[in-house]
């Protein structure tokens, strides 16, 4: 089976409705006083995202992949959003996970 711009969209939607979750469940589990080894599993893939994207210069590989196989360049090419919701996902995602941690580490040493 040859690798298709298609798959690897396909692909890297699932993975960014997976993050988007984690990240969502990190943030509920810091508001609602509730952590759970589901918290830190939302918190591991999150950050082992940021260290895959730290690792590619903070270009996603998916994005590096799709464009290898022909197509046009940015993160849109690569996911199924639209561009004005792509062109918003790391400061939106980031600022809420970075909230997350907060209210995460604030109930732990509370």
């Amino acid at each position: 089976m040859t690798l298709t711009i298609l798959h690897v969209k396909v692909i890297h939607t699932i993975i960014f409705w997976i993050l988007s979750a984690s990240v969502l469940y990190a943030l509920y589990s810091g508001v609602a006083d509730s952590i759970t080894a589901w918290t830190w599993v939302a918190v591991g893939l999150v950050l082992l995202e940021s260290v895959v994207l730290a690792a590619y210069g903070w270009t996603c590989p998916l994005t590096i992949l799709t464009e290898h196989l022909g197509a046009a360049r940015g993160s849109v090419t690569d996911i199924f959003l639209p561009k004005w919701f792509a062109d918003r996902i790391f400061p939106v995602c980031g600022t809420t996970f970075g909230v997350a941690l907060l209210l995460i580490l604030f109930r732990l040493f509370r």
